[in-house]
């Protein structure tokens, strides 16, 4: 079947593609209805059906003779180390762990906080969770302690399980610190802390609350898998809110489990048995679908990285990393790219490896600018696709569905809807656009399985978040248009489209234009405040390596492209260049902040910020150039 007709089987037959795609995991009961309602009027996927998320991820390959494939794959070039688990060995070990979580009072329903770094252990303790029918909220390893302690006051979980340290480059961080100064903070008191003793810092423990990790694992009898509804939660995931509040990310069973085994064959066409590598972290949406989930629910490998893309030890860490496991699909952010890019241009270091085993590489988490997925279909001479997602959603909304039907690639879109999502864009009146006209990205209810179906103890949120501008409709956040042939293009947060003088303006736009420049490694544009058009925008530009260019022919050069494809119109006249650009720990770029720095807006610096002393480098850099009202 062909992509149009399977996407309109999919929209216009939902509960029907649906069911035949449940119909490929092994439920212990089968859904009773394909899609239903709540008593809110949320939409529910399979209801009535009864599984467990690591028996599908673990014991079900154990059961039909994949027991010796390797499962797991932890490549850490933070410790020097590389360990290797087959299905059989990880289904053991997360049994023996649940059977110690169970000893602690774990059970169905409970919830559970993993603040972890990335090794195997965080892996299990998820997997662990998942076979109790516990629900676990992962929070990215190294969270300063008061974003800990909302999260812990939020989830109010009976135990924590942590590690004594984790790894940043050379630096080694203490998490025990953190972790009990977090609980400390918060109102909610869990009963104990499990803690994974690390060699290069060991943690002082607290006698009846603090447990050892490997004693609690080794001593404890399996755990069988419990049997929980689809509509159960599997785990809450936190975002970032506008209102400083994070949003607890809900994720049910059962949607999820065939939203994960769905998209492993129609969006990146892999076979079961191949090696998957999303190179992420367990803290963010990325690292929870795909580093566990979808590759073990499939029957991948899974590679399990601790490192990052430069400095450990070289920006050649990813391609080792493919060449040594025989990759077969990456899947990656666009700024590590950039960070290679950044330090070896012409990569010298890829040519060292084999990479022959890749057959594509995907990247998600932000906008693809064109520079840097055209440089890398360049240098690896593989497809490159660029798909959109959110942490709300779990998975693609939008990708060149690599399964089904290979679109020709349009630099800057994310090519087409993904089956199960309809996509419409609408103006502020919520009425629809027609092709090539920007406006609102909605998604027509009902959304696909493996989306929220809430947000955690907050229903009212939830619908005044995503619900309640436009009837009938998700509102992701983000504007963009399709182009006449369906090719959507998401250009930003709709906070990133800037109003110049009446002129609404897409700052995304701007960046492709800038980021082709040659000198460019990565940029930033914001709009700040003018007196006179209420907006202008201004670039923040980090160079390539080895580039010359003095900040006064740069600024002429990228003025001259703006003006050449938007128009004056844009009323760029500013560009900055600085060493880095803020972000968060997962890549994003820190734009909104930026902006309110620019503006002298009071503003709370992000815990998620990779590096708060670059949002001093810009501030410096703004008044050196007496630009934004910060600079007055």
């Amino acid at each position: 079947m062909k992509y149009q007709e399977k996407y309109n089987f999919s929209i216009h037959n939902k509960e029907q593609f649906w069911a035949e795609q449940a119909n490929k995991i092994a439920w212990f009961k089968k859904p009773e209805t394909i899609l239903s309602q709540d008593e809110d009027g949320f939409y529910r996927w399979f209801k009535g059906g009864k599984l467990n998320t690591s028996y599908l991820a673990l014991d079900f390959h154990v059961e039909n003779g994949r027991g010796e494939q390797d499962a797991l794959i932890y490549d850490s070039p933070a410790t020097n180390s590389v360990k290797k688990y087959t299905f059989r060995e990880l289904r053991d070990a997360v049994a023996k762990l649940a059977g110690g979580l169970k000893s602690l009072g774990v059970e169905k329903g409970d919830t559970v906080v993993i603040y972890m770094p990335m090794v195997p252990e965080a892996a299990m303790a998820m997997l662990a969770c998942a076979r109790l029918g516990a629900i676990h909220s992962v929070v990215f390893g190294g969270f300063a302690p008061h974003e800990l302690a909302i999260r812990i006051d939020d989830a109010k979980p009976k135990i924590i399980i942590s590690a004594s340290c984790g790894i940043e480059f050379d630096k080694v961080i203490p998490y025990k610190p953190l972790l009990d100064h977090a609980i400390e903070m918060a109102e909610f008191k869990p009963n104990y802390a499990v803690i994974l003793q690390r060699p290069q810092a060991e943690a002082s423990m607290k006698e009846g609350h603090d447990i050892d990790f490997i004693e609690l694992q080794n001593n404890a009898e399996p755990a069988d898998c419990v049997e929980v509804d689809a509509t159960d939660p599997l785990y809450i995931l936190y975002t970032s809110g506008t209102t400083g509040k994070p949003k607890g990310i809900v994720r049910d069973n059962g949607g999820h489990a065939v939203a994960m085994h769905y998209s492993m064959q129609d969006i990146y066409n892999v076979q079961t048995g191949n090696v998957f590598w999303a190179a992420s972290d367990i803290g963010w949406v990325v690292g929870h679908s795909y580093i566990i989930y979808a590759p073990l629910i499939y029957g991948c490998t899974t590679v399990f990285f601790e490192g990052k893309p430069i400095r450990t030890p070289d920006a050649g860490t990813f391609w080792r990393v493919i060449a040594d496991h025989k990759v077969n699909c990456f899947f990656t952010a666009p700024t590590a790219f950039r960070a290679i890019r950044k330090e070896d241009p012409e990569v010298e270091l890829m040519k060292k490896y084999d990479l022959s085993s890749l057959k594509s590489i995907f990247v998600a988490g932000e906008r693809c600018d064109p520079s840097t997925l055209l440089w890398l279909k360049d240098i690896s001479k593989l497809p490159v696709i660029d798909h959109w997602w959110q942490t709300e959603t779990g998975w693609g909304i939008v990708a060149n569905m690599m399964g089904v039907e290979a679109f020709p690639v349009k630099v800057g879109s994310a090519t087409k809807p993904v089956c199960g999502f309809e996509l419409k864009i609408l103006n502020e009146a919520g009425e629809e656009l027609k092709a090539n006209e920007e406006g609102f990205i909605c998604i027509k209810l009902p959304m696909a399985p493996g989306c929220l179906p809430t947000l955690w103890n907050d229903d009212t949120r939830f619908k005044e978040s995503y619900l309640s501008t436009f009837e009938g409709y998700y509102l992701t956040g983000d504007g963009g248009y399709i182009d006449e042939e369906g090719y959507v293009y998401v250009m930003g947060r709709i906070d990133d489209v800037i109003n110049v003088a009446g002129h609404r303006l897409s700052t995304g736009e701007m960046e492709e234009i800038i980021a082709s420049h040659p000198a460019v490694a990565e940029c930033a544009v914001v709009g700040i405040a003018d007196e006179l058009r209420g907006q202008r925008p201004i670039g923040f530009i980090v160079l390539k390596d080895g580039q010359t260019i003095d900040e006064d022919n740069l600024e002429k050069e990228t003025i001259a492209l703006i003006r050449d494809q938007i128009g004056a119109v844009a009323f760029y006249r500013n560009t900055i260049l600085v060493k880095r650009l803020p972000k968060t720990r997962s890549g994003k770029i820190l734009r909104k902040v930026i902006r309110q720095l620019s503006d002298a807006v009071p503003f709370t610096i992000p815990s998620t910020i990779d590096d708060p002393i670059i949002l001093d480098e810009i501030k410096q850099r703004l008044i050196e150039r007496k630009i934004g009202k910060v600079a007055n």
